[in-house]
């Protein structure tokens, strides 16, 4: 399955309620050119990925792997016509599933800052 990761960039922005306006502002770029980013117009270079990832508050991986971790290979994040119902349906579960792991990898920094700093 070839990864799409210009996709999987504008699926977890719109998980995150992120504007484009919004990235391309934390990244230093114009919207138009985070635009072609994710309509896959543009390369993106390894430092503009880690960029992005800092954004989302993830690693890379998390980035690259996000449909095959979120979702069965091939499925679709986007709503269309035939099927609106069941894609709204899927974005929601997608949504939750992400949350829970984002929630899991903060429980994860939280003991790792406990376990330097000791507890409050």
């Amino acid at each position: 399955m070839e990864v799409k990761i210009n996709d999987n960039i504008k699926s977890m922005r719109e998980l995150k309620n992120y504007t484009q306006e919004y990235m391309a502002q934390r990244l230093d770029i114009t919207q138009a050119a985070y635009s072609k980013i994710e309509k896959g117009n543009t390369s993106i270079s390894f430092d503009k990925l880690e960029k992005i990832a800092t954004v989302f508050e993830v690693d890379l991986e998390a980035i690259i792997r996000f449909n095959s971790d979120l979702g069965p290979a091939g499925s679709s994040y986007k709503i269309s016509h035939s099927s609106e119902t069941y894609s709204g349906l899927r974005l929601y579960k997608d949504k939750i599933a992400l949350l829970e792991k984002l929630l899991h990898h903060t429980d994860l920094e939280i003991k790792r800052y406990e376990d330097k700093f000791g507890s409050l």
